[in-house]
């Protein structure tokens, strides 16, 4: 009996990882957040000065333009872009049915939130790529960060964004930077390190510095790829346009959330349906933009 009692303790034991052997990880990386907050608080406080800056600006600008001059131009655009003339009626009808839908508004402040999140990306992805593109150290240190930031789950982003910059829009701006900022850091580095071996060799050989290859052979080369990249970081900054309303980001991602706490099946509906649209466009739209760049084979 005894035997028997001892045995299934030391069962019970085994099928349970060690209390002695646990690693609070997340209680440094916590204590990590409040150390920046106390001792260099005052840094971003001017980066949520800055941002606010740039987000009110944007905002204010796509909400003072007439909501025809807006499917004018995204009617002008698409047919230009596509180079089909259905395409641009087809989003000029789409982008009406979202003001029939009562969101215009809201749909404005969301774009300033993709908007800027996405610029923010572009000006630390594209440089951080081009640096790993140059560093296969940089990029071996890079890239399991990388896999970090594009498997954490999006609402782990809303926590240190609430702790460095309160809430609002600005911490929604962050949080969905982080999160979109991976694939043109990644696509980037693919465009750079793809470029002819040949065609850089010969604009060493004609004399041209590493800055004049970069800007003149490297970047138009790997632009198509860049754009791809581009593309991808506008889709996932949408992506979390719901997520980033949790914490204060307004527009059409705090409409989603009303109707899922009120349970509006059709607020829900339009809401939705309203942030599927600009989604279309914007991927069809930066598409067709990164297929002109490409060079004819």
């Amino acid at each position: 009996m005894l035997v028997a009692i001892c045995s299934i303790a030391t069962r019970k034991n085994m099928n349970q990882f060690p209390e002695t052997l646990r690693i609070e990880l997340g209680k440094y990386v916590e204590m990590f957040v409040k150390y920046l907050t106390a001792n260099y608080g005052e840094i971003f406080d001017a980066m949520k000065s800055g941002i606010l800056w740039f987000l009110v600006t944007v905002e204010s600008f796509l909400q003072w333009i007439p909501w025809w001059v807006a499917i004018a131009v995204v009617f002008l655009v698409g047919w230009r872009v596509k180079k089909q003339l259905s395409s641009g009626i087809t989003y000029g009808i789409m982008l009406f049915f979202i003001g029939t839908f009562g969101l215009w508004a809201l749909m404005m402040s969301t774009l300033a939130v993709v908007l800027t999140s996405v610029v923010i990306s572009l000006l630390i992805g594209i440089p951080i790529g081009i640096v790993m593109a140059y560093s296969r150290k940089i990029e071996t240190f890079m890239k399991p960060v990388l896999d970090a930031m594009q498997t954490m789950p999006s609402f782990v982003y809303l926590i240190p964004a609430i702790m460095l910059f309160g809430l609002g829009k600005v911490p929604g701006v962050f949080a969905t930077t982080i999160y979109a900022v991976p694939p043109v850091i990644r696509l980037t580095n693919l465009a750079i390190r793809n470029v002819s071996k040949e065609m850089v060799e010969a604009a060493h050989s004609f004399g041209s510095s590493p800055w004049q290859t970069l800007l003149k052979v490297e970047l138009p080369q790997a632009l198509p790829t860049i754009m791809t990249g581009v593309n991808q970081t506008t889709m996932m900054a949408m992506s979390m346009v719901v997520v980033a309303s949790m914490i204060g980001a307004k527009g059409l991602g705090a409409e989603v959330l009303i109707a899922i706490n009120r349970i509006d099946i059709a607020k829900g509906t339009e809401a939705g349906l309203a942030i599927v649209v600009i989604a279309i466009i914007i991927d069809r739209i930066t598409q067709g933009i990164a297929e002109r760049f490409k060079i004819p084979e």
